[in-house]
């Protein structure tokens, strides 16, 4: 009689267990099934984001689209990874719940191991970011003359971290991705060097401006630097009336990194043709006036004071 009513009960607890079984296998692969929708939906939307992104950098051309190219593909396959990693973990957390498995305690430990590393490594975890950021939103590039954190130059190398710049000495600046706070390019689509230019205030305004829009009109059609021009010219006119001079505006649209070779080129004709013209460039200078009786050799200058006589007239007696 008791080995029948022990037989009895350990079939009922096999019933039980396969009861339990069938739904928890249910739910395993309900989970299952969702985590492999989720990460289909994230990858097609992830590859038309990188395919936009891609297409962007193809057709604003230049030395450094292959390196963008390369440098999106590289950041997309992170963050993919990041992305499964993450889902992995949560489906396994999921499924130890779903089968009786206490997770508690790891999500107690996760908790603490993740307020650690916030604390101990907050900054960099905030350049990693900001460096994603940058060149997700195609801020600056290789090859882009760029001023960020108080420090201006070509950029060499941009990686999740740090921004490394080499300024016109030479000098290499590494800069951190979340000390940025205003990223300023020089040279990102196209470029403009604007020409002041300064004339005498004896000189014929009119004249003058009309001599610069055809040195300009000359400027951009000569077959040397004409591919260099985005637009034609613009003439502002007057800018400013100095102390000692007349203060004319233009501006030339350039090719990005063309601005300073431009703007150069440009100076050294106008100097020219302005001197051909008899147009006057002036620069500040001192006229120096002796006093009667003055000797301009070093130590013989007339005596001042209470004894002096002013210049032109006699002592007082």
């Amino acid at each position: 009689m008791i080995e029948a009513l022990t037989l009895t009960a350990a079939a009922a607890d096999t019933t039980t267990s396969s009861e339990e079984l069938v739904p928890r296998l249910i739910e395993t692969g309900v989970v299952l099934a969702g985590f492999l929708v989720l990460w289909f939906v994230v990858r097609r939307v992830g590859a038309r984001v990188v395919k936009r992104m891609t297409d962007q950098a193809l057709a604003q051309g230049g030395l450094t689209v292959p390196e963008r190219v390369r440098r999106i593909e590289t950041l997309w396959s992170v963050l993919r990874s990041v992305i499964v990693v993450t889902l992995s973990v949560a489906v396994v957390l999921i499924m130890l719940d779903s089968w009786g498995v206490s997770i508690t305690p790891l999500l107690a430990i996760g908790s603490v191991v993740g307020v650690a590393i916030g604390f101990g490594a907050q900054d960099f975890i905030k350049d990693m970011i900001a460096g994603f950021l940058i060149v997700a939103e195609n801020q600056y590039a290789l090859g882009d003359v760029v001023k960020v954190a108080d420090a201006v130059g070509k950029v060499e190398a941009i990686r999740l971290r740090t921004t490394v710049l080499r300024d016109l000495d030479g000098y290499v600046h590494h800069v951190p991705n979340g000390a940025i706070r205003v990223a300023s390019n020089y040279t990102q689509d196209f470029a403009q060097a604007v020409i002041d230019v300064d004339i005498d205030y004896s000189a014929d305004i009119d004249q003058a401006i009309e001599v610069l829009r055809d040195e300009l009109t000359r400027f951009t059609e000569d077959p040397e630097w004409s591919h260099l021009f985005r637009d034609p010219p613009e003439i502002f006119g007057v800018e400013a009336l100095g102390d000692w001079s007349i203060k004319l505006r233009a501006l030339l649209r350039v090719t990005p990194e063309a601005r300073w070779g431009v703007r150069r080129e440009f100076l050294r004709r106008i100097k020219k043709r302005f001197d051909a013209e008899g147009i006057i460039i002036p620069f500040p200078h001192v006229t120096v006036v002796k006093a009667d009786g003055g000797d301009d050799r070093a130590g013989n200058a007339p005596r001042s004071g209470p004894d002096a006589a002013p210049s032109g007239r006699p002592a007082s007696e």
